[in-house]
């Protein structure tokens, strides 16, 4: 009974939390105009692994096609050091405060990827830095696009960002030995919020479907209120088709003409999300070539959303990392923050690297281009299609 009254008063505690987060969430109405700023703040962090190294040639792309705008102060870059797996174990903090601060004093932050440790790793058992940044930012979209031309595939995903399965992720319950809970947390705002952002996004760009994905039929109150919110906020846009899939049919058969039939703009959950955008990308050709948003009201982050390659550090191979997926971060940053017609200049020079020409290759073999000369490759494409 006594490790029973101990759970009790932890869940209690949780629940507690969350109320205030609601009304966080309910105060959180204003938004950025990024049109409005004299100037804007681009928070670099290059991360862990082949963060640093494919961050560079990030870098390359972005000082090339905002050249004027970081030449006359419009456009200001920040390199935010810290958050090096190394330093955050020192510390014992995923995410330190000095860090934080420097990071809030940004408007956008452009991120490599970052160790979370696990059980068999040498560092302490830290929470994710990511989680952290997006709960810390209030970063409550992930916008994942997907593209697969030979398949006629052209989808967006809106994954919730901050709760689920997330957001009390290391602050379940071990009751006793033979006991453990961990819990999903789903609330009315921060379904309605991500379910706005998806048809916003749906009716700004013509699109004329959205699908829910889910596990309602086994998790009944949180799947199902999410459902329930979504469809809500959907009887606002009466233009918009709104259809429902089960995440692991969708997992198991996205690729299937039948099933994906009418599929453009997909909301999910938060660990949902994180599965089904990651197997979207392994049908995209890896999840070297998918980037990420990470979209609040005030700030955003935009990402690379694969790992650190230990594996390519370990061999030596580092240097010959895929920086695709960091460039079409670079790219969203800069349509997020106004310069649209800076990633559909990339957008093409990035298909005719990777599809049409595909001059260099590669492969992250020591034979194949390096992530210098690929980005050397499509440096030299942009600056063609610039001069049309």
């Amino acid at each position: 009974m006594k490790n029973i009254k101990a759970a009790q008063e932890k869940f209690g505690q949780l629940i507690q939390s969350e109320y205030a987060r609601i009304e966080r969430m309910k105060a959180d109405r204003e938004i950025t105009d990024f049109s409005k700023l004299d100037e804007i703040v681009v928070g670099i962090l290059p991360g862990d692994g082949i963060g640093p190294i494919i961050m560079e040639q990030a870098l390359r792309v972005l000082k090339n096609l905002m050249e004027e705008e970081i030449s006359t102060g419009k456009l200001k870059l920040r390199v935010i050091d810290g958050m090096t797996i190394e330093n955050r174990a020192a510390k014992l903090q995923s995410l330190p405060d000095e860090v934080f601060e420097q990071v809030k004093q940004c408007n956008v932050i452009v991120k490599g990827p970052m160790v979370t440790p696990r059980a068999s790793d040498p560092w302490p058992n830290l929470v994710s830095a990511n989680s952290l940044l997006r709960r810390g930012l209030e970063l409550f979209a992930a916008v994942r696009p997907i593209k697969i031309p030979d398949k006629g595939i052209d989808w967006t995903f809106f994954r919730e960002n901050i709760e689920g399965e997330y957001i009390w992720g290391n602050k379940g319950i071990q009751v006793n030995d033979d006991l453990a809970i961990d819990f999903k947390v789903q609330t009315k705002q921060g379904s309605e919020r991500i379910a706005r952002a998806a048809f916003e996004f749906a009716r700004k760009n013509g699109k004329k479907n959205v699908t829910i994905v889910t596990k309602a039929n086994i998790v009944k109150l949180a799947d199902g209120n999410f459902i329930k919110e979504v469809r809500r906020v959907g009887e606002e846009y009466p233009e918009i088709e709104i259809q429902e899939r089960l995440v692991d049919a969708m997992c198991a058969k996205m690729l299937d003409p039948e099933f994906n039939a009418g599929i453009e703009v997909v909301v999910l959950p938060n660990l949902y999300g994180d599965i089904v955008t990651d197997i979207a990308a392994e049908h995209q050709g890896g999840l070297g070539t998918a980037s990420s948003s990470n979209i609040g009201n005030k700030y955003a982050m935009f990402e690379a959303i694969h790992g650190t390659a230990p594996y390519l550090m370990e061999h030596g191979r580092g240097e010959y990392a895929d920086p695709c997926s960091l460039i079409r971060a670079m790219g969203m940053m800069m349509a997020h923050i106004g310069y649209g017609d800076r990633k559909e200049l990339l957008d093409e020079a990035l298909d005719i690297c990777t599809l049409t020409e595909r001059k260099v290759v590669l492969t992250t073999l020591k034979e194949d281009a390096s992530a210098a000369e690929f980005t050397d490759y499509l440096l030299d494409t942009i600056d063609v299609l610039k001069k049309k």
